[in-house]
């Protein structure tokens, strides 16, 4: 397996990452032997978060004799200083370690909860005295939002910065993935595959390798994936043909006007709707079990149905999407899931 260098943390990790939402839909047995795999082909680099469902517990199991030659980080959605240092004691409990190589402030999307996480009493402050402590060795910050994403890698606060790339998402390659490369700060690229929009690894995976400095995290449920991402990764061959550039381009423009960049410009709502969230119902279907998926977006679809289609949404989407058809998509979803039980 080739190696990278994660910024300046000095860790050395595989030259793909594992991400673990998805490994929470086989059972606990496959979702080890998934694991099993990915550390029999070099996979030393293991992603995931407190709020994946079981996705802590699983890796935790699989890693159990293994810790000392994988790098694991996981992420806390806290934002005070209390609950997210309460909540991390709980994932170096499920992960069955002491001692986590990275620790991240999760979905940290829009300037409120930026400073929040940042102020007194926040999430921050948590970090910092595991750092102390410990139980963490580097600190970093996930989110979905550019500007968000630029200001803490500017900031010199955090080690690692995970954020949405892929081909169809575009945007950091002309700004953020540069200046975290300038400043030395690790880049996790979160969703290859756009949230499961994305279907060929070939042209996925391949097209991030293509930046040295972007450490790839796709989300794996069978052992088939992996085998597919790391043959992709040992072959080596990561120039893209002109055919596949063409295959790409053609993908582009049929997402452009549907897929949803996370990036939280169109709130806030006056219905108080999470509309990123909404957006990608569908998506969400694809990555998460049944009882969590019902769970989660229970709340999100309830909200969405008091839309007023007002259109404030759309007048800031940067990409100039149909919110409200694309709402009315997802409630409609939604009620199909839940309609066949």
């Amino acid at each position: 397996m080739r190696t990278a260098m994660l910024g300046k943390t000095g860790l050395e990790v595989s030259r793909i990452g594992m991400g673990g939402i998805p490994l929470q839909r086989p059972s606990v047995e496959e979702a080890v032997r998934v694991v099993h795999r990915a550390l029999d082909l070099g996979v030393t680099f293991f992603d995931t978060a407190a709020g994946y469902g079981e996705s802590e517990e699983r890796f935790g199991r699989a890693l159990v004799g293994r810790r000392g030659s994988v790098i694991i980080a996981t992420k806390s959605g806290r934002r005070t200083e209390e609950e997210a240092a309460a909540e991390l004691e709980r994932s170096l409990q499920r992960l069955k370690t002491d001692y986590l190589d990275i620790w991240q402030l999760h979905n940290v999307s829009n300037a409120e909860t930026y400073d929040q996480v940042l102020g007194p009493g926040g999430a921050m402050a948590a970090a910092r005295k595991a750092l102390q402590a410990g139980k963490i060795r580097h600190i970093g910050l996930s989110s979905h939002n550019l500007d968000i994403a630029i200001e803490a890698v500017k900031s010199g606060l955090f080690e690692t910065i995970q954020f949405p790339f892929n081909y169809v998402t575009r945007e950091p390659a002309d700004t953020l993935i540069p200046l975290a490369a300038e400043r030395d700060v690790g880049f996790i690229g979160m969703k290859p595959f756009a949230g499961g929009m994305l279907g060929r690894a070939d042209l996925s995976i391949k097209y991030v390798l293509q930046f040295d400095s972007v450490i790839p995290d796709p989300g794996i449920e069978t052992v088939e994936e992996i085998e597919e991402i790391v043959g992709l990764v040992e072959d080596g061959d990561w120039i893209l043909s002109p055919a596949e550039l063409e295959e790409i381009e053609a993908r582009r423009s049929e997402l452009g006007t549907q897929f949803c960049r996370q990036c939280g410009y169109c709130q806030p709502c006056p219905q108080e709707i999470r509309i990123s969230m909404a957006m990608i119902t569908e998506a969400m279907w694809k990555l998460w079990p049944r009882e969590i998926f019902m769970e989660w977006m229970g709340g999100v679809i309830e909200t969405a149905r008091t839309c007023l289609k007002c259109g404030e949404c759309e007048s800031r989407c940067p990409y100039e999407l149909p919110i409200r058809e694309r709402i009315g998509e997802s409630i409609a979803f939604f009620d199909r899931v839940a309609a066949e039980g």
